[in-house]
Order: C-alpha cells, then sequence, then structure tokens
C-alpha cells in the first residue's frame, strides 16, 4: 500500500473472523471504518474497540447481504465514500450439503451474499477510486476455489467465480493505480467451521493445517501491491492447491473430502 495517508476501508462481515481481523489490522495503521455485518451488537463492541484503542471513526452499518434491500442501502453508502481507499468482500458462510437435499433458498442466498453482493459492491466503490487513482479491493475466496467438493458444489462455484472475476477485473484496471486481490484462505480459526455441518473440522483435522485469522490478514495485506491477484496465504495452502491442479491429486482429494464429511 502506498505511505499516503490512509482513507476509509468497508468491511462485510466484520463482526468476526477475517474481517475483524483486518479491522483491527487497518484501525491500526490508521483507517478509518466502515464496518458491515448483520450482528449489530457485535460490530458496535469491535467499533468502540477500534475507536478507544487507535483514535479512528468506526462506523456500524447492520446489514443482512442475502436481502436485496440491505444490499441495496450498502451499495448507496459506499458509493458516498469519497475517501474510500480499501473495500474488503468479507461476508460469507457455508452450509454443507447434497445439492439435492438442500432448499433451493440457501443456495441462492449463498449465490447472492458471495457473488452478487461483491460484484455491486465492487461497481460501487470503484469509481471514486479509480477518480482518486488509488484503491484496494480485497475479495475474500477460499482454496475451495480450486476444487469441486461434494456437499459443497454451490460454495465451490460461488468462490471460483470470485476468483476470474478478480483476475478480469484487474486486468481491466491495469494502469488505474487500482489493485484488486482474491483472497483464498484454506482453514482459518474462525467462528466459520463452528456452523453446522462442520462438527469434525477442529476435532479431526490437525492444528498445523489450520491457520490464524490474523496470520491471513498479513500474508493478505503483504501481497497487495505485487503483481499477482490470487493470494493463497501458508505453504501448505499453496501445496494443496498445487495438488488440486492436477487430475489425479483432485481425483484423490474429492474422495477424501467425501469420506471425511460422512464421519
Amino acid at each position: 500500500m502506498s505511505g499516503t495517508e490512509p482513507g476509509a476501508a468497508l468491511i462485510t462481515g466484520a463482526s468476526s473472523g477475517i474481517g475483524a481481523a483486518f479491522a483491527r489490522r487497518l484501525a491500526s495503521q490508521g483507517y478509518n471504518l466502515v464496518l458491515v455485518a448483520r450482528r449489530e451488537k457485535r460490530l458496535r463492541t469491535l467499533s468502540e474497540e477500534m475507536q478507544g484503542q487507535f483514535n479512528v471513526e468506526a462506523q456500524v452499518f447492520p446489514a443482512d447481504l442475502s436481502h436485496p434491500l440491505d444490499l441495496e442501502r450498502l451499495e448507496k453508502r459506499t458509493a458516498e465514500i469519497a475517501n474510500l481507499e480499501m473495500l474488503i468482500n468479507n461476508a460469507g458462510f457455508g452450509a454443507p450439503g447434497k445439492f439435492m437435499e438442500m432448499q433451493v433458498e440457501k443456495s441462492i442466498e449463498m449465490i447472492q451474499v458471495h457473488v452478487i453482493a461483491t460484484v455491486r459492491l465492487c461497481r460501487a466503490a470503484l469509481p471514486a477510486m479509480i477518480a482518486r487513482g488509488r484503491g484496494w479491493i480485497i475479495n475474500v475466496s477460499s482454496i475451495a476455489a480450486f476444487m469441486a467438493s461434494p456437499r459443497n458444489a454451490t460454495y465451490c462455484a460461488t468462490k471460483a467465480y470470485l476468483n476470474l472475476f478478480s483476475q478480469g477485473l484487474q486486468d481491466e484496471l491495469t494502469g488505474t493505480g487500482v489493485r484488486v486481490q482474491a483472497l483464498c484462505p484454506g482453514l482459518t480459526h474462525t467462528e466459520f467451521h463452528e456452523r453446522p455441518g462442520y462438527e469434525n473440522y477442529k476435532t479431526k483435522i490437525p492444528e498445523v493445517l489450520w491457520m490464524k485469522a490474523e496470520d491471513v490478514v498479513e500474508k493478505s495485506l503483504e501481497s497487495l501491491n505485487r503483481d499477482q491477484v490470487i493470494c493463497i496465504p501458508g505453504f501448505k495452502n499453496r501445496l494443496f492447491v498445487a495438488v488440486m491442479r492436477n487430475r489425479l491429486g483432485a481425483r484423490l482429494t474429492r474422495m477424501v473430502t467425501a469420506r471425511f464429511q460422512k464421519l
């Protein structure tokens, strides 16, 4: 990132996990924050912490991005932030299960949060960023983007979209001073894996394969000015993706994943 005076950063999914880690790290660098998530009480607690500890502005914007009206409100607010320097599209969730056994509304909701919200917020943020000649957009994807996992068909597909969208968008923005990153973390200690359907992950997967949210954020910010759009934090995650890109490795990984999810 540049050495100029920090502007504002808008973070979705900011109430916990990677989103909250981004908020703390950017506040420590002097960024004013717009914190977006469904849980208003959590947001207000985080806002008070950031303002008290780092003496920055931290606005709270409660919103459920699966609801079109909430997304429309946030889209309008995003476009109004004249000094918006960073947009972090972090909101997301998982809902493991066979596609034909889930209510279709759950898949649509995931597409709305992961894809539609990201596209609309990027479009809202870009005019001011381009006019100022600098800005950073981080679309939080996943190493799941590199695999077609059984019981996670929609989740993997939405994350793959984020990767390709980010790469194409960065090509279009060459020379504008705006950078785009698709951040692809692997297993990370957040509340994500406390949701129903993920109970086995923390008890069955060795600690060595997990990362802290703060470490994911550090690697993401370190990579922003490099000539790469896809950021895969952690050597083990990069190794996993390399294996997944091999046809035999991908097949074996899907078999292991399918077996693991039945435990």
